[in-house]
């Protein structure tokens, strides 16, 4: 039987939930366990596919082809496992799928009601990997602050599983404990309101995990554990760490690993040592020499390319170095500024997107990267504006370009795939999800990857146009990485430059804390020895 690990967050958004679902997965397996991790989000989208970056951060894509919130990036960089679709749900979803039903007859007359068809349906999605018989533990994230309307259906569907399954579902808060600095004074009045809203739902935390800037002595955790009905050890503190990688460390060093199973009847045995974990801490720690790699992109945001900058970080540190990662808004790039821009980078990534603004600017930065022998990676759209430069400035093509921002180019290099020309619906309509790639024998990415065969994740409508195949191989530009089944061009790559290879695929998604991707590791490689 699957237990079930509920992680919910109160008085703020942006605490860390991903985060701390991702470590405890991590300690779980670090003690033999085999787990996976869920997120319920409780916005009414299908699914973050048809959301702007700004709005939602990075749209994560799971290898079956399921576009989903980023942090299911957090949870396979931390754990290796692969999510599904069946890791991530949206209250678009559960009222999609219960309205789905109820028109074919599936309720038999019923009135459809919150309680207890959409509450069903949300625990029913919750279980569903549970009952696989693959995991002993299920951990699922609950979107969104508790107090959101939107969330609670969501909270009674977990009362409900609390109760039916007693000591094998757990539940922990995560908080916040704000410092006032006129008063010098941490203060635990936002906890205290948010356990009550969650007594108000009818859930009691098992476990609650408070967000710190500042360390929480014993008599304010004893006050916090008095006030909130709440364990003394199971009240643990999340300060702000030097990074997101050293909280399962903290969390492990606290116990949290340990209240749970002894929360749930489970016995404890000896703190494992979590080795490998520590010593890429350790690297990152200790690694001194700056590499650094400019993000030419039109989102000026963080999470937006969350992932490419954790994939860099990854390699970085493996490659011994810290990464300095700056953002290189490709709006405002043009003939004038480029080299001053880009100048002093060790490598450049040309970031995926959609639509026309900022490709111009895409293209700049590939053609100064070309031209000047720069380490340079395209991903999705950026392997796209590398095959509109090339096209533009070698083959003499000026007016070449993709059908996405000029239908009526005469030179479509980047043209709509066939079965996309046809589709209305753009949420969940693209080529989404893990496909092969062959690599041509003798290339560059070939050596890289070790292998000639490998599966890769997409998120695309465009292709590159196979009817100019012959003429960029004339000039330099190899298509070195095919589709096995639509032939479709997956990789390009200009062997006679230091590093310059753009993918169709998203690699980033691939990319873990102890296993970075190979063409990250390659790339920053190659931008520390042009350094």
């Amino acid at each position: 039987m699957a237990k079930y690990i509920f992680v919910t967050g109160g008085v703020v958004s942006s605490l860390g939930k991903g985060i701390i679902s991702s470590s405890i997965g991590k300690l779980l397996q670090a003690r033999g366990f085999k787990i996976t991790i869920q997120k319920f989000d409780p916005y009414i989208n299908i699914d973050p596919g048809t959301l702007n970056p700004y709005e939602h951060g990075e749209c994560y894509v799971t290898v079956d082809g399921m576009e989903t919130d980023l942090d299911l990036g957090h949870y396979e960089r931390f754990t290796e496992i692969q999510t599904t679709r069946a890791n991530s749900m949206t209250t678009g979803r559960i009222y999609k799928s219960v309205i789905d039903k109820e028109r074919r007859g599936d309720y038999l007359g019923k009135t459809i009601q919150v309680v207890p068809h959409i509450t069903d349906e949300i625990k029913s999605n919750i279980k569903y990997l549970g009952e696989t018989g693959d995991y002993d533990f299920i951990i699922t994230e609950i979107g969104g602050t508790i107090g959101d309307i939107e969330s609670a259906p969501f909270l009674e569907a977990i009362r409900q599983l609390k109760w039916e399954l007693g000591h094998d579902a757990v539940s922990i808060h995560l908080t916040y404990v704000p410092y006032l600095k006129a008063a010098d004074e941490l203060k635990t009045k936002p906890t205290q309101h948010s356990v009550k809203e969650m007594l108000s739902y009818g859930i009691q935390p098992d476990i609650l995990i408070l967000r710190t800037e500042k360390h929480l002595d014993d008599h304010m955790r004893m006050k916090v554990a008095g006030f909130c009905n709440v364990d003394l050890e199971c009240v643990i503190q999340s300060e702000d760490m030097p990074s997101i990688y050293e909280v399962p460390v903290n969390m492990q060093r606290q116990g949290l690993d340990a209240a749970i199973l002894r929360k749930m009847g489970i016995p404890v045995g000896e703190t494992p040592a979590l080795g490998p974990w520590r010593k890429f801490i350790e690297l990152r720690n200790t690694a001194t020499d700056i590499v650094r790699i400019g993000l030419v992109g039109k989102y000026d945001l963080q999470d937006a390319y969350k992932s490419i900058n954790e994939s860099l970080s990854h390699a970085a540190t493996h490659n011994h170095h810290k990464v300095k990662i700056t953002f290189i808004n490709s709006e405002f790039l043009d003939e004038s500024n480029i080299a001053s821009q880009l100048a002093g980078q060790d490598g450049l990534v040309i970031c995926p997107g959609f639509g026309q603004r900022g490709i111009e600017g895409k293209i700049l930065a590939v053609r100064y990267a070309r031209e000047n022998n720069v380490p340079c990676f395209g991903i999705c759209l950026g392997m796209q504006m590398m095959v509109i430069e090339f096209a533009r400035n070698v083959l003499g093509y000026t007016d070449a370009n993709s059908r996405e921002m000029d239908e009526k180019t005469p030179h479509n290099v980047i043209d709509i795939m066939e079965d996309q020309k046809n589709i209305s619906n753009m949420g969940g309509t693209m080529r989404l999800g893990a496909y092969g790639c062959t690599l041509r024998k003798d290339s560059r990415v070939a050596s890289i990857y070790g292998n000639e065969n490998i599966r890769e994740r997409h998120r695309h409508r465009y292709e590159f146009n196979n009817k100019y195949i012959d003429e960029y191989e004339s000039h330099g530009m190899q298509c070195v990485g095919r589709n096995p089944e639509s032939d479709l061009v997956e990789i390009v790559e200009i062997p006679e430059l230091r590093w310059f290879v753009g993918t169709q695929f998203h690699p980033e998604y691939q990319s873990t804390v102890l296993h970075p991707h190979p063409l990250f590791m390659s790339f920053v490689k190659e931008a520390i020895n042009k350094k």
